[in-house]
């Protein structure tokens, strides 16, 4: 029962506890311009120059801030849950194929509506901007 609770307590380590684990995975990802495409036609493909490889963590919550917990982690797997308070909230999988190719798997809540999507994201080359 002790590890059990301590399992759980793990787990509401704020994000700041947990940034570590999570740069691991995404850290190993190319900086430069990359092409996020959904699978299931949920979004519009769009181009970013990805300077924090994190922020593919909150692709539907962009630019808003969140407190972030990683709920499990691989070599080549991430599972990140976010809350942006009053915001909405979200978790995320991301795969690693290799240093420019991520598959992407992410669900919650954006302004009130459900939201759930997979995409892929591929470094197309170097920052235009």
């Amino acid at each position: 029962m002790a590890a059990f609770a301590l399992g759980i307590g793990m787990l509401a380590l704020p994000s700041s506890a947990q940034q570590p684990a999570a740069a691991n995975v995404l850290d190993r990802l190319k900086k430069g311009e990359w092409e996020i495409r959904s699978r299931d036609s949920s979004m519009r493909p769009r181009r970013t120059c990805l300077g924090d490889p994190k922020s593919l963590i909150q692709l539907r919550h962009a630019d808003v801030p969140c407190d972030r917990v990683t709920v499990s982690q691989s070599a080549d797997e991430i599972t990140v849950q976010y809350m942006c308070h009053g915001r909405g909230y979200g978790r995320t999988h991301i795969r690693f194929e290799n240093e420019a190719l991520v598959q992407i798997d992410s669900q919650g809540i954006e302004n009130g509506l459900p939201f759930a999507f997979t995409a892929e994201a591929r470094r197309m080359g170097r920052c235009s901007r």
